[in-house]
């Protein structure tokens, strides 16, 4: 019987191009700064029009600047991008939401808040972390540019049916426990190359239990499991995440496609070419110590030790990791002094994220010698957190409170960590130079990432 997947791939098949390929229709196409301006201009170069649209929107996160009273061109470099989006958005007709508009924010925020990502649909932006949106129970994954440039040029693409993996979490998470600390915890278990070549069911109670947001941050870091896309099966609390959102079905045609909604599920004899199930009622706040999200531990624990490992090639890649990150075989990863913190990114940039954040804060300060920012996924995020007063607790404790963006996860707008400096952070990636030559990045939760800034070190947020 079908998974869930199977029964959205079918849905969207327009010829079976026969050994596993099929052409697919593509409902939500998603352009960002970094990778929409190539794509519109090689079709504009070939005189090609954009099949549909009105399937197509586009915003600017990657390289825009996040500082105070920002415009598209305070970032001189990511200032031709945008330029560059805005012209060829308006030229083909496509909805652009602008610096500072309403809707403007972090492609893979933007999209589920806006009800842009529906349950059913297949969703694509030449981006890896587009899997994020499969929270929603869409088929969504990312894409390069020339894939990109074929799906406006056509509204399909050519996919091949990958595998399929699912994983069953039970228990219920500890206080101070987070999905960021479940996912880092799986990703430390399985390692970056489990989900290669497959997509990732999440399923079992503790899922259900979650809320939406949590979902994203969980599907958001499937890709770095090696996953094309991570999917959660949408119930009544998906359900009323999207109601009344500002592009999703309206009235009686929201209740007609939440009961077509409903059949959405993986069946239950359905098959899958793996199975894991983690019982997550023991899994502590969890961090990283290397440079690969699978070097993840717990904040109890010590960075590993090289002579321990029994593999040439793993002591090599532990001792490495250790020097790039300054710590010692052995260590506790606890007491790490820290020089930065940020909080944003797709994985942690909403607004529960940011309540998260701001109750580790609120009566507390930056530590002496610490930088802290936080940068919320959207403009809608940054709204409704000023609207509660999260930017107070937030200014008044010493962070800086910046623009809607992606800002330092990938340092592509120019906000970096400073060579050398430790960073604790509450994006997805910890590779060597993801936030600046030489910088050395722990991923975190947001309410990790706040412990460590009022602490001046990787604390173990459960003793706040």
């Amino acid at each position: 019987m079908p998974t869930l997947f199977d029964k959205i791939f079918a849905a969207h098949i327009v010829r079976d191009l026969g050994d596993g390929w099929a052409l697919l229709h593509i409902d939500r196409h998603l352009l960002h700064d970094l990778s929409g301006p190539p794509a519109l201009e090689s079709l504009a170069k070939r005189g090609l029009a954009i099949a549909d649209p009105e399937l197509v929107w586009a915003t600017v996160d990657h390289a825009v600047s996040s500082a105070p009273g920002r415009t598209g061109m305070t970032f001189p470099a990511g200032g031709r991008l945008w330029r560059a989006l805005k012209t060829l958005s308006q030229q083909a007709g496509i909805p652009f939401f602008d610096v500072g508009a309403d809707g403007q924010g972090i492609v893979h925020v933007m999209g589920p808040e806006l009800g842009l990502v529906l349950p059913g649909c297949t969703v694509i932006c030449s981006d890896s972390h587009t899997c994020t949106n499969g929270a929603l129970g869409a088929l969504a994954f990312g894409v390069g540019q020339t894939e990109s440039a074929h799906a406006l040029a056509t509204s399909t693409l050519r996919v091949l049916k990958p595998k399929q993996m699912r994983i069953t979490l039970e228990g219920r998470m500890a206080p101070g426990v987070t999905s960021k600390d479940l996912i880092l915890h799986l990703i430390g278990k399985l390692g970056v190359a489990a989900g290669v070549g497959q997509t990732i069911e999440f399923s079992g109670p503790a899922v259900a239990a979650m809320s939406i947001e949590a979902r994203l941050t969980l599907c958001n870091l499937s890709v770095e499991l090696g996953a094309r896309c991570g999917i959660i099966a949408p119930d009544d609390k998906t359900f009323d995440y999207l109601r009344g959102r500002r592009f999703a079905p309206q009235g009686e045609a929201f209740e007609r496609a939440r009961a077509a909604w409903r059949d959405l599920h993986s069946d239950a004899d359905a098959l899958f070419d793996r199975e894991y199930s983690c019982d997550i009622t023991a899994v502590p706040p969890t961090v990283t110590w290397g440079v690969t999200p699978a070097h993840a531990l717990a904040i109890d624990a010590c960075v590993p030790d090289p002579a321990a490992a029994s593999d040439v090639g793993e002591r090599a890649a532990i001792t490495a990791a250790l020097e790039y990150m300054g710590l010692e075989a052995g260590q506790p990863i606890a007491g790490a002094p820290v020089d930065w913190v940020f909080i944003g990114s797709c994985a942690n940039s909403r607004i529960t994220d940011l309540r998260a954040a701001a109750a580790v804060v609120r009566g507390r300060h930056v530590a002496p010698g610490v930088t802290a920012w936080v940068v919320p996924g959207s403009m809608a995020v940054k709204r409704e957190a000023e609207a509660e007063g999260l930017d107070r607790v937030f200014t008044g404790a010493g962070f800086h409170w910046r623009e809607p963006g992606c800002s330092m996860c990938v340092a592509a707008n120019g906000e970096r960590v400073p060579p050398g400096a430790r960073s604790v952070s509450t994006s997805n990636r910890n590779f060597i130079g993801r936030q600046g030559p030489r910088a050395r990045t722990h991923l975190a939760s947001p309410a990790m990432a706040a412990a460590a800034a009022v602490t001046g070190e990787i604390f173990d947020v459960r003793r706040l």
